[in-house]
C-alpha cells in the first residue's frame, strides 16, 4: 500500500538559531529514524526531549525504530524505551498523522502493513507531497544494502563490531561530560573515516536515488546507514534523516515545504549520560555547551 499525503499548514519555527528550553517548534511534517530501542546504544532521553519540544501535522517512523536483532539475543529495555512509544502514541491521539514504515532491525513488523495500530499507520512505504507539491519517496532503504539483502549473517556480524563501537562512545562521552563538553558520536567519526564505509555510503545513495527516478518522484526520504545528508543528486533531492543512536538528528518540513535536518544534541547543547551508564544508556539530562546546528536543503558535494 502506497501513501499519499496532503497539503497542510503549520507555523515553522521563525528563528533555530534562538534556542529556548521551553519552546515547542512546529514543523509541518518530521521525519525519524534508527532509533533502535531495546539497544544500550538508544539515545531514548535524547528523543524524548526532541518530541517533547516539536509538534508536526504529519510524523514518520522511517524503519529501526525497535531493534528486534538485538532483543533476540539480550532483553534490554528501560523505563525511557517505554516513554518514546507512549509519546508517539500520545501525538497519534492528539492528531498528529503517524506513519510507521519498517525498516531491517524491526522487520517482523512488516506482516503488519496496511494495518493500524492506536492510530499509526504501517506501510511498507509511503509517498509524501511536500507544501510546494513535490511528491517524495518514503523508505527504510535496507533493500538497497547488499549485505542485509543477499548475506544477512554479515550484517549480523557488522552489528556486533558496531555496538562494541557504540559501548567505546558511551564510556567517551562520561568523559566528556566530566570536562565539561556535550555530546560527541565516536562511532559516526569513524564511519566517515573508514575509506570502505565512505564507498558504500555513495554506492547506497545511487541506488536509492535511482529508484525514485524510476518512480518519476522529486526526492527520496530514507534512513538505515546512519548517516543524515540532505543533496541533489542529478535533480533527485536525497534526503536521510540520520539516527538516534550516533547523531541523534531529524528531517523536518517546514510550512512553505521547506527542508532541514537538525542535528538535536548540537542544537540543544544536550548531553544525557551519567557515570553510571558505562553500560546503560538511558539517563536524565545534562546541558553542556549551547550550540546551534541546522542543515539546509539543497546541499552538494
Amino acid at each position: 500500500m502506497r501513501l499519499n499525503i496532503g497539503h497542510a499548514t503549520t507555523t515553522a519555527v521563525d528563528d533555530m538559531n534562538a534556542v529556548n528550553p521551553k519552546t515547542s517548534y512546529k514543523f509541518r511534517s518530521i521525519w525519524i529514524s534508527d532509533i533502535h530501542l531495546g539497544t544500550r546504544g538508544c539515545q531514548a532521553e535524547m528523543l524524548l526531549d526532541f518530541l517533547k519540544h516539536t509538534e508536526s501535522k504529519y510524523l514518520y517512523l522511517v524503519g529501526d525504530i525497535i531493534d528486534g536483532w538485538r532483543m533476540r539475543r539480550a532483553w534490554y529495555w528501560r523505563q525511557a524505551h517505554n516513554d518514546v512509544i507512549q509519546k508517539i502514541l500520545r501525538k497519534a491521539r492528539k492528531g498528529t498523522r503517524v506513519v510507521y514504515v519498517p525498516g531491517n532491525h524491526d522487520e517482523n513488523f512488516r506482516d503488519f502493513s496496511n494495518h493500524r495500530f492506536g492510530r499509526v499507520a504501517v506501510l511498507n512505504e509511503a509517498y509524501h507531497t511536500m507544501a510546494d507539491g513535490r511528491r517524495f519517496l518514503v523508505i527504510h532503504g535496507d533493500q538497497f544494502d547488499g549485505v542485509v539483502k543477499y548475506a544477512k549473517w554479515l550484517a549480523f556480524l557488522g552489528d556486533n563490531a558496531y555496538n562494541a563501537a557504540l559501548m567505546l562512545n558511551l564510556w567517551l562521552n562520561i568523559v566528556r561530560r566530566k570536562m565539561g563538553f556535550s555530546y560527541w558520536s565516536l562511532s559516526a567519526y569513524l564511519k566517515h573515516k573508514v575509506k570502505n564505509a565512505v564507498e558504500f555510503v555513495s554506492s547506497y545513495e545511487a541506488a536509492v536515488v535511482g529508484e525514485a527516478r524510476k518512480r518519476g518522484v522529486q526526492g527520496v526520504i530514507c534512513g538505515h546507514i546512519h548517516t543524515a545528508e540532505m543533496r541533489d543528486m542529478d535533480g533527485i533531492l536525497y534526503c536521510n534523516d540520520g539516527d538516534w543512536v550516533e547523531s541523534c538528528t531529524a528531517l523536518v518540513e517546514h510550512e512553505d515545504g521547506h527542508l532541514e535536518i537538525l542535528k538535536w544534541a548540537e542544537l540543544r547543547g544536550l548531553s544525557f549520560l551519567r557515570d553510571e551508564d558505562a553500560c546503560d544508556s538511558s539517563s536524565s539530562p545534562m546541558p553542556g555547551f549551547p550550540k546551534s546546528m541546522v542543515s539546509s536543503e539543497p546541499s552538494t558535494r
